[in-house]
Formats: C-alpha cells, structure tokens, sequence
C-alpha cells in the first residue's frame, strides 16, 4: 500500500507471519512515512502488545512538555488504556508487530502484564536476539527480506525458548472479550467456569487489565479503524456498529481511552500509520 497526501508520502506494507508464529504474532506491519509536518502522532490503544523496530531513526516517545523525549530504536508496549504520544519530524520508518498475550510470554518471556502500560526496550527483554532483529532489519534492503527475516529469527526464538502460554480458560476469555466487545464479563466468565471476580483477578495478573477494559479497547479500537477507513461515517452509526450503547457512549470512551474527541483526532492526525488504513473487520494483507 502506498499513499499520498498534500504534506507528505505515506508506504505500507501488511504481511502475517510464517504458519508456525501466528498463534503469537497477529500481524507485521512496515511503515515508510515522509515529508509530513512535524509534530505528534498518537499511537492509540489496542487490545494487542506491541513491538516496534526502528529503521534509520529512533523512534521518540513524549515525556511531557518540557522534558527530552524517549528515544528507543527498538521498543515493547504493553496494554494501555491511553494513547502513547510519538514525537516525529515528519518522518518515520520501521516495522511493527502485534503480538497476542501468548506471543508475549513466549517471545518476550514475560507476561503481557509485566510490561504494564508503558514502555520498555526491546533489547531489554531479548539481549542479543534484539540486536539481531534490530541489526538485521535496518541494513536488509527491502520489506520481503525484512519480513523473512522476523519470520527467521522469531521461529528460532520459539523453538528455543519454554511455551508458558496463558491458561486456557484466560486465552477464552481473551477472545470472548476481545471478538466480542458487546459480550457482558459475568457470561464470560460462566462459559470458562470461572466467577467474575476470579476472572478479574486472573485477568489482571495475566494482560494488566481487568476483563471490562479489555472489552473497553477492543470497542474503542474497532470504532478508531472505522473512523480511519470512512472519516465521514456518522458517529451514531459507528457506534451500533461498534458496539457502543450510543453515540453519547463512544464520545465517552473516546475522550478516555484516546484522550480526545473522534472528529478533533481525524481533523489533527495528518500522520498515518499503516495500522490506520483499515476498517472494522477488514484487513488488507501482501500475499
């Protein structure tokens, strides 16, 4: 996918993983972005961890007003419930990967929990595997080397590293809750066998957050790509698509888990990454 826009030129490319990885990585996602206004791009919350790997430049996370940004050339997000401001002069170029609560404990050897609501160093966490993934996809001189390349050093780390997977009755609830934002927690927790507090108490030693706020970002994220994919929708109407009790309640949650109104994030976010191209439900994907 390429794109173009008054101020800038904006490449993406989708791909999935190998067979063998994509109980643990949903998806790569390689982003070219340039000539754009200087400023902030928003990574909005997801129901899904994050890696990031930078290519040619760090990538910069805001600290606040006043205060020198973060820089990580290579980084892991956990799950949040508010957006993760980047710093950008414009530019940007990498490629990120969206793993599933399982690909964190088995490629990142930790929890999705452990990782919190920030972030953290990718080398941090994998030592000399970070700095080949970094190494390797900095200097490869196309996306299809880059993608063999994470499929490559990814199914080494999984044949080499312990499978501490989630409970099964966790990566249940995992995807009631997620692919079905609208299910309420207590029937959830009466399909795994669990009482609602046990549920919670699991959930939130496990991904960081409580059963209704992963219930919560999926609603929000799924509402976030209908926006992007069709900016002039009506709200009322991306609401009972996505799930929302009414338009009042997706302006709620908006203002809480993305820190600003829809129509004010569509009207500022002039930086696109390629997670935004896509629907609700939709995916576009390089074969």
């Amino acid at each position: 996918m390429t794109g173009s826009a008054a101020a800038g030129v904006a490449e993406g490319v989708r791909r999935r993983p190998a067979p063998l990885l994509t109980p643990y990585v949903r998806r790569y996602e390689a982003y070219r972005l340039e000539g754009f206004p200087p400023g902030v791009h928003l990574g909005m919350p997801a129901p899904e961890i994050t890696v990031v790997v930078g290519i040619s430049r760090p990538v910069e996370l805001s600290r606040g007003e006043g205060r020198p940004p973060d820089r990580f050339d290579t980084l892991a997000g956990g799950l949040s419930t508010w957006p993760v401001p980047i710093v950008h002069d414009g530019n940007q170029h990498g490629i990120q990967l969206s793993l599933t609560p399982a690909g964190a404990r088995t490629l990142l050897g930790v929890p999705a929990a452990a990782l919190g609501s920030w972030v953290v160093d990718l080398e941090d966490l994998l030592g000399a595997i970070g700095r080949e993934l970094s190494d390797g996809i900095t200097t490869a001189p196309d996306w299809e080397t880059r993608f063999e390349l994470l499929d490559r050093i990814l199914t080494r780390r999984l044949a080499s590293a312990p499978r501490p997977e989630p409970e099964p009755e966790l990566t249940r609830a995992w995807h009631l809750l997620v692919c079905d934002p609208t299910r309420p927690v207590q029937e959830v927790a009466d399909d795994i066998g669990w009482s609602r507090r046990y549920l919670a108490k699991k959930a939130v030693a496990e991904f960081g957050l409580s059963p209704k706020d992963l219930a919560r970002l999926s609603r929000f994220d799924r509402s976030r790509r209908l926006l992007r994919a069709q900016p002039h929708r009506w709200l009322a109407d991306v609401a009972a698509t996505c799930g929302f009790y009414d338009q009042a309640h997706l302006a709620r949650e908006w203002r809480d888990l993305g820190g600003l109104p829809p129509s004010r994030w569509l009207a500022e976010e002039v930086f696109p990454f390629v997670q935004d191209v896509d629907g609700v439900g939709g995916e576009h994907w390089e074969s």
